[in-house]
């Protein structure tokens, strides 16, 4: 079994990509190959509209006809057993580069049929892991679920299956002292840091072991974090 999993954040070593190295980790426990792919390595650009995947008897039907860095990890993609999304909210939103990933990513699966369906070849699991530096009460009043659930959502229409994580109030530098971010408690967020993030990555951990697990955990649609049959719960 082979997961693959992407970083849509800049940073190599922090917050997200800690989380998909430790999902990765418990894929890994569980007898999966594993590999982490990190998005700002590559050169390559959103959906150009050219719709050569829709055109009808056209040799790029259901795949993306653009060549550049996501070619050849779109066939890795249609090989692999799971995937594990993976970035840092800004501005309500993905990374610009994980969203110009996912639009190549699911846009030449999707058949503007009634009802819509997939061409993706066979239905694999799936799951988000977002970061973001606001508290999950926050996050809830700026509307960020109506967004991971539409996510999840579009995850499953092509995939079949969706789990998301999120880890909310990160800590996003190692010396507030040298940034002007008066706005934050330096010693809460470090606190947070010791206490709480070691928690989202055994939850990570769990995640990725449960995407390999014949039986799975939780693998209903559009499974939350809070809401997953987790052995730390």
């Amino acid at each position: 079994m082979k997961v693959m999993a992407f970083n849509g954040s800049p940073r190599k070593k922090w917050n997200t990509a800690t989380l998909l190295e430790k999902a990765l980790e418990g894929a890994a426990a569980q007898g999966a190959e594993t590999r982490l792919v990190h998005l700002y390595d590559l050169d390559y650009k959103g959906c150009i509209s050219c719709f050569a995947c829709k055109t009808r008897g056209g040799k790029s039907y259901g795949t993306c006809a653009v060549q550049d860095d996501l070619t050849s990890l779109f066939a890795e993609i249609k090989e692999a057993d799971a995937i594990i999304l993976g970035s840092p909210i800004y501005f309500g939103d993905v990374s610009g580069e994980m969203r110009s990933f996912l639009e190549r990513l699911l846009f030449p699966h999707l058949v503007y049929s009634s009802p819509p369906r997939s061409l993706f070849p066979r239905k694999i699991r799936t799951a988000w892991i977002y970061t973001m530096n606001v508290l999950e009460e926050m996050a809830k009043q700026l509307g960020y679920d109506r967004f991971f659930n539409s996510n999840a959502q579009f995850m499953e229409r092509i995939f079949g299956h969706c789990q998301s994580l999120m880890c909310y109030d990160t800590c996003q530098f190692k010396d507030y002292a040298k940034v002007v971010a008066d706005r934050f408690d330096p010693d809460k967020k470090q606190q947070r840091r010791r206490e709480v993030f070691p928690l989202d990555c055994r939850k990570a951990f769990a995640l990725g072991a449960a995407l390999v697990e014949k039986n799975g955990i939780g693998l209903g649609s559009g499974t939350r974090n809070r809401d997953m049959n987790l052995p730390w719960e």
